[in-house]
Parts: structure tokens; C-alpha cells; sequence
């Protein structure tokens, strides 16, 4: 039989010691007494008659000017679309040929100790993009086109494949839309659209 617990405090809590909860009545935390909040309401009600309407207007400098009207039309810029002048990226892009993007895709799946199985009835340049919606170190794929995604990863620094984006703009170009990733397009088929 263990040995039994002697308390050896009986009164108060000794210095250094942690003391006791009491749920007593001494302790007792109560909502503010009515007398505060009446307090409270009579120096507002005080401050709102000292003031009065002709100190207001008072107030007011008599030389302040109103601005002028605006009208809606002036507040809205016109948006024209401007074609901008390709970049170095761009065009080392556009001049990369199929065989470069074969290539590529053949060096990334000599990386990987086993083969791809459900992807064998993708074609090459989709199978880059879907490696690509994958890749997290260029940062998210859900809710943001591919073509931005590549470009906001290089203007970070972290280098995407320059193949990845000879394929967005050979997709583009034939008219193929690219632009959302296939993880994305998934959850928009489930009903679970990203925000």
C-alpha cells in the first residue's frame, strides 16, 4: 500500500510556494457595477451639450475650398492594349525546337528510378506542363496561369525550365488553351473551385 500524502500546509500558502485556488466568494470576479457605466453615460451626455451647433461652423476656416466636381468618365483611364516588345527569354523560347523539348523531357525521366505509367497516352509537351504544375519550388499552381507562373518564378530567381516555356508559347500559338494547370482543372471538375 503506498504511503499516505501528509499535507504538510494547513494555513496559508508559504513564501515561494504556489498558492491555492479558491472558488470562494472572496475571490469572486463580477461584471462592472452599474454605477461606472452611469458615470460613463453622464460625462458623454455633458460633452455632447457642451457642444453646440454654432461652434461647428466655427470651426470651419471660412477661405476652405470644395474640390470640384469630377466626372465618372475623367476618374476611368482607357485601357489599351499594348503589344509589347519580346523579351531575350521570350525569344530563346520561341527558337527552341521539338527535338530541345524531346531532349528535355528525356533527361527529367532518366531521373526518375521508375517509369511513368498513367501517363503514356499524354503527349511530350503536356506531360512537361503537368511536371511543371507539380514542381513547388516555382511556387503555386492553383489560381494563377502558367505563363505567369513561369514568369513570376524568374523574376524570383528560381530559374523554371526554359523548355516550359517554349511549350506555353507553341500551345498558345496553335490555340490550345494552356493557361490553367491540370490540378486545377481537376478541382473545377469536382465542384471544388479555387478561390
Amino acid at each position: 500500500m503506498p504511503p499516505s500524502r501528509r499535507n504538510r500546509m494547513s494555513g496559508p500558502a508559504l513564501r515561494g510556494a504556489q498558492s491555492t485556488i479558491s472558488f470562494g466568494s472572496r475571490g469572486k470576479v463580477t461584471k462592472a457595477s452599474v454605477t461606472n457605466s452611469k458615470k460613463k453615460r453622464d460625462s458623454s451626455s455633458r460633452l455632447r451639450d457642451s457642444i453646440q451647433p454654432d461652434d461647428i461652423s466655427a470651426a470651419e476656416p471660412a477661405d476652405a475650398v470644395t474640390p470640384p466636381p469630377v466626372s465618372p468618365a475623367a476618374e476611368e483611364p482607357e485601357v489599351q492594349a499594348v503589344a509589347l516588345p519580346p523579351t531575350p527569354t521570350k525569344e530563346q523560347a520561341q527558337g527552341i525546337s521539338d527535338a530541345g523539348i524531346k531532349k528535355y523531357w528525356r533527361e527529367k525521366e532518366l531521373e526518375r528510378k521508375t517509369p511513368r505509367v498513367h501517363q503514356q497516352e499524354l503527349s511530350v509537351s503536356e506531360k512537361i506542363l503537368r511536371h511543371f504544375d507539380v514542381s513547388y519550388q516555382y511556387g503555386p499552381c492553383i489560381g494563377i496561369p502558367r505563363v505567369k507562373r513561369w514568369k513570376r518564378a524568374e523574376s524570383l530567381g528560381l530559374n523554371p525550365p526554359i523548355e516550359v516555356l517554349a511549350v506555353l508559347l507553341k500551345e498558345e500559338a496553335e490555340g490550345k488553351r494552356t493557361e490553367k494547370a491540370h490540378i486545377e482543372e481537376l478541382l473545377i471538375s469536382v465542384g471544388t473551385e479555387p478561390k
